[in-house]
């Protein structure tokens, strides 16, 4: 379905959706690809690894998309998706990802956001497909959405929940 910019997929059809207050307006490519990714109106998502170096347009984008305000580390119940930004020194992207799985819905999905290659902290695709295979994900797209940040979306295989 084909949705204006100012409209987001959800289940029943396109919705206009709010625009977030100080942000301008995302660009109709960024909203089509997010939509893609699997985000619709309504929907609730939980933001791990902010940091300062985050895309915020991104993040406002989302927020118009699924016209909810992103939910912080601290979120206790159910999401349906769950944004993760990572970065090499960041720890151990298994434990993150185990960590991302905790609240999500059973038809829910991790976009997992890692430092492009070139960029400082970069994450190997080795290491990031290493990882979501050990905390029972696998890759189902990426998504070209920001200049400084690769985004993949992880989901549980079907049929299977953690």
């Amino acid at each position: 379905m084909d949705c204006t910019a100012e409209q987001a997929v959800d289940r029943e059809g396109c919705e206009t959706v709010r625009s977030t207050a100080g942000a301008a307006s995302p660009r109709p490519a960024l909203m089509t690809a997010l939509a893609k990714l699997g985000f619709v109106a309504r929907q609730v998502v939980q933001e791990i690894g902010y940091d300062s170096d985050v895309d915020d347009e991104l993040r406002f984008a989302i927020e118009d998309l699924t016209t909810t305000e992103l939910e912080d580390e601290d979120y206790a119940d159910v999401a349906d998706a769950v944004l993760v930004w990572f970065r090499h020194d960041d720890g151990d992207l298994v434990d993150t990802l185990v960590d991302a799985l905790t609240n999500l819905a059973d038809d829910g999905f991790v976009v997992l956001l890692t430092p492009r290659a070139g960029q400082r902290d970069h994450v190997d695709p080795s290491e990031i497909e290493e990882s979501a295979t050990t905390a029972g994900l696998h890759s189902a797209g990426v998504a070209n959405v920001s200049a400084d940040w690769g985004v993949q979306r992880l989901v549980s295989p079907r049929g299977q929940r953690r």
